[in-house]
């Protein structure tokens, strides 16, 4: 199995700085995209940014140009360090991770998602 452990979440003002990481840990072949989603109270998830192993990222609107996504596959660990950030962004972040791994000889991909945890942005 697989485990995506995420971390860096908690209570901020806005217009300060977080950062999240996931680290990944388990029977992993290969990690293929990597990715932070979003639920906020009576919202649905959302994502938030992605990253391909080969590092093409793409980011929802509302982060373009304050969040960044980035990782460290000899780590497998995803981040996102979060800039000026805003009460709107206040949330449950969550890691997602498609990842590749053997069975029975044969490669095969899963989604795992990590536990969750939370941003709150107030002043």
């Amino acid at each position: 199995q697989v485990q995506l452990v995420e971390s860096g979440g908690g209570l901020v003002q806005p217009g300060g700085s977080l950062r999240l990481s996931c680290a990944a840990s388990g029977s992993i072949f290969k990690i293929n995209v990597m990715d932070w989603y979003r639920q906020a109270p009576g919202k649905e998830r959302e994502l938030v940014a992605a990253i391909s192993s080969g590092d093409d990222t793409n980011y929802a609107d509302s982060v373009k140009g304050r969040f960044t996504i980035s990782r460290d596959n000899a780590k497998n660990t995803v981040y996102l360090q979060m800039n000026s950030i805003k009460p709107e962004d206040t949330a449950v972040y969550y890691c997602h991770a498609d990842v590749t791994r053997m069975v029975l000889g044969r490669t095969r991909s899963y989604s795992y998602w990590g536990q969750g945890t939370q941003v709150t942005v107030s002043s």
